[in-house]
């Protein structure tokens, strides 16, 4: 449905949609930029293993590339704990603000700098 407002003299076409509408087209248009977890083989399992423990010994900041509910992010810290049960890291960024990353969510570490 289509209104036609008349405002001071100009016209202004207003398309009216139910906020359930709102809500699905938000969701597709989101859904759109997901992309899928993409799959590691062992070297690079491998690499990111040895780059984690280097930095832990010496204290080095890492550049972390994650994976997170269809969408790749960043993170810049230090990795504090490796927990083996949870198979998780805790990093602290440079604000000291603590965060957790899955060991299955991790694709990529770098250096920082």
């Amino acid at each position: 449905m289509i209104i036609v407002i008349k405002d001071r003299g100009s016209i202004k076409w207003t398309a009216m949609m139910l906020p359930e509408h709102v809500k699905l087209l938000r969701e597709y248009n989101e859904s759109l930029d997901k992309v899928e977890m993409p799959t590691l083989d062992e070297d690079q399992l491998e690499e990111i293993n040895q780059k984690i423990y280097e930095a832990m010994e010496y204290n080095k900041e890492l550049v972390f590339t994650y994976f997170d509910r269809g969408d790749i992010k960043l993170f810049i810290g230090h990795v504090h704990f490796i927990d083996g049960l949870k198979k998780e890291l805790r990093i602290f960024n440079s604000h000291g603000d603590k965060f957790f990353i899955k060991f299955e969510d991790i694709l990529r570490v770098d250096n920082n700098g």
